[in-house]
């Protein structure tokens, strides 16, 4: 009995080691956003297990698997959107998953898995339960691009998304033929979505 007592005890404690590293892991993955510090992002980038970055990729992580499929993250002290200079150098504002993939292709199922493998299940959740604000094409949108031939702008389709904590930018283009091949999803803070919008809109 007293062996028996020793292993349920020796197996509570296993499991409660367990639990508190996965609570603990989720945490740290999702530990460093936008409205945080340079550094604190090139910390959490560095240790983070999805990214591994290469020696020396800092808030840049770039790494190709083959020609047709590379991956690309970057955090960046600029709004999205046009460029201007930041009133907070140190601060990073956005950061942004690119995709590409020739063989398997991007689908925006597979941005959101990107998200919750990067970040973890808290920034999952607040991206798939943010509304939705902005999304494109419009019709008239389509249209235009069909008089002028431009068959890149008629297929890229675009949302922008409100969350409790952040606001998302997902973009990519869905060609009418064959699959889609690139995407990018961007976290953005809320105080900057209203500008993006406005530049989305009247581009």
């Amino acid at each position: 009995m007293k062996a028996k007592g020793l292993l349920r005890l020796g197996m509570g404690i296993a499991i409660a080691l367990f639990c508190v590293h996965e609570v603990c892991h989720q945490a740290y993955r999702a530990n460093a956003l936008p409205g945080q510090t340079t550094a604190e992002v090139a910390a959490w980038i560095k240790g983070n297990p999805t990214l591994s970055p290469y020696s020396g990729q800092t808030l840049l992580v770039n790494r190709t698997d083959t020609p047709a499929q590379r991956f690309t993250f970057e955090a960046s002290v600029l709004a999205p959107g046009l460029a201007v200079p930041s009133e907070e150098p140190g601060i990073v504002r956005t950061e942004r998953i690119n995709l590409f993939d020739m063989i398997n292709g991007v689908t925006f199922n597979r941005l959101q898995e990107s998200l919750r493998s990067i970040y973890g299940l808290a920034i999952y959740q607040d991206f798939q339960q943010a509304r939705v604000i902005y999304s494109y094409p419009n019709p008239a949108m389509v249209q235009e691009a069909r008089t002028l031939t431009l068959p890149l702008q008629e297929a890229l389709k675009g949302e922008l998304r409100l969350g409790s904590r952040f606001a998302y930018w997902v973009e990519f283009p869905q060609p009418q033929n064959g699959k889609p091949i690139m995407g990018k999803i961007t976290i953005l803070l809320k105080s900057d979505l209203d500008k993006l919008e406005a530049q989305l809109r009247n581009r």
